[in-house]
């Protein structure tokens, strides 16, 4: 039980992390080059679209475990203080709000249109 806890602890954490990551790099104090890599992970990191699809099993979600706690654990490490602390307590605010389901069946409808696109493109080519 004490893992299952402390493994959604961690994934809180990190959600909130790349929240942060998102608001350092609108931030227009932070140096350019931390901006560039934290637009890079904080793009990633909430885009739907994977490097390696999650249905690839074991392998696709070693860029969730993996590559995303990293760049977001360096982009915090990078960040100054002052600029980090305020980042966080932006994250903090629109975490707290509520989720949008609205958002989510945009997502969803974004998959499916693009599954039927893939099939289809597929279809023809047979």
């Amino acid at each position: 039980m004490k893992l299952i806890q402390h493994a959604k602890e961690w994934a809180r954490r990190i959600k909130r992390d790349v929240v942060t990551v998102y608001f350092a790099a609108r931030n227009p104090n932070t140096p350019i080059a931390i901006r560039v890599f934290a637009v890079l992970i904080a793009g990633y990191a909430l885009s739907p679209i994977d490097l390696i699809p999650d249905f690839i099993p074991v392998i696709g979600y070693l860029d969730d475990l993996l590559i995303v706690p990293a760049g977001v654990l360096l982009v915090i490490r990078l960040l100054p203080p002052e600029i980090l602390v305020l980042s966080r307590l932006q994250a903090a605010a629109v975490m707290e709000r509520p989720t949008s389901r609205i958002a989510a069946m945009f997502i969803i409808g974004v998959w499916l249109a693009s599954l039927v696109i893939v099939l289809r493109m597929w279809m023809a080519w047979q």
